[in-house]
């Protein structure tokens, strides 16, 4: 008896633990939301209050009109897109050759590429600058893009992921005659769809909120994104609160129901990943 109570006693503990943080992460995106709808006044307001006095709808209209919203949304769906694509290409290859193949030095590259993880992308970005503009891609989805697609965290995590794997289906490959590529493809990357998604979220939320990188390297209006779009309405002086909200909610609106499709495949990866690691 005095067990189930204490059973009990830690569940209400957890349950009451987990709401509390559950209110605090969802605080946040229910104020945005609330004051995308304020007007102005009602968003300077002391004390501040929860709901509007009055809604204003057309918040979301004057973001349409006041940026060129549309060109930022897709320009930011195509480098989304496109850093996506090449990480889980170029990653899950490398990934692959690191905890399949066998070549001289493995080990010490390996641990060089672990330490890009360490040097804050800060400190490379005036050299890259001077890269980028030698090559000529400066204001050009290049430079966008293909920097980005490049991942020594991808390349980790796949590897990680790729060495629980049986090594018994890849030598029944071998005795089939298949090659290293065929069996990365057709074996490696079927079984690794939950690591695979991982990764991408990751890469999404990474390139959709990114924003110093094409603040620098970019400088006409057809070449900007979204974060850069929703910044211009933080001035030196004042701030159009209900604007900055209004846009962030249609900025983040599509990362939430996309995190809400592949959750499943998403908390599957991490928990494998941390179970066979």
């Amino acid at each position: 008896m005095i067990t189930r109570t204490s059973d009990r006693g830690r569940r209400l503990a957890v349950h009451i633990l987990l709401i509390a943080g559950a209110v605090l992460m969802v605080t946040p995106f229910v104020w945005m939301l609330s004051t995308s709808f304020k007007s102005f006044a009602d968003s300077m307001k002391v004390p501040p209050t929860l709901l509007p006095s009055e809604w204003h709808f057309e918040n979301y209209a004057k973001v349409l009109t006041t940026i060129d919203f549309g060109t930022y949304y897709l320009n930011t769906i195509l480098v989304t897109l496109g850093r996506t694509a090449g990480q889980l290409l170029l990653c899950s290859l490398a990934a692959y050759s690191f905890a399949c193949l066998k070549f001289p030095g493995k080990n010490v590259i390996f641990l060089a590429l672990l330490a890009v993880l360490m040097v804050p992308s800060q400190v490379v970005m005036i050299p890259s600058f001077v890269i980028m503009r030698q090559l000529n891609w400066l204001d050009t989805f290049y430079v966008l893009i293909i920097p980005g697609i490049f991942s020594a965290f991808g390349t980790f995590l796949l590897r990680q992921f790729f060495m629980t794997l049986p090594k018994d289906l890849e030598e029944a490959a071998k005795i089939d005659g298949c090659s290293y590529f065929r069996i990365y493809w057709n074996i490696y990357l079927p079984l690794s769809k939950s690591a695979l998604v991982s990764l991408a979220i990751f890469t999404i939320l990474a390139a959709w909120n990114d924003l110093l990188w094409p603040l620098i390297m970019t400088s006409s209006e057809d070449m900007r994104v979204l974060s850069i779009g929703i910044s211009s309405f933080q001035g030196q002086h004042s701030t159009d609160y209900p604007l900055l909200m209004a846009g962030a909610v249609m900025a983040t609106l599509p990362i939430i129901v996309l995190f809400i499709f592949l959750q499943r495949y998403f908390i599957e990866g991490i928990a494998m990943n941390g179970i066979k690691g």
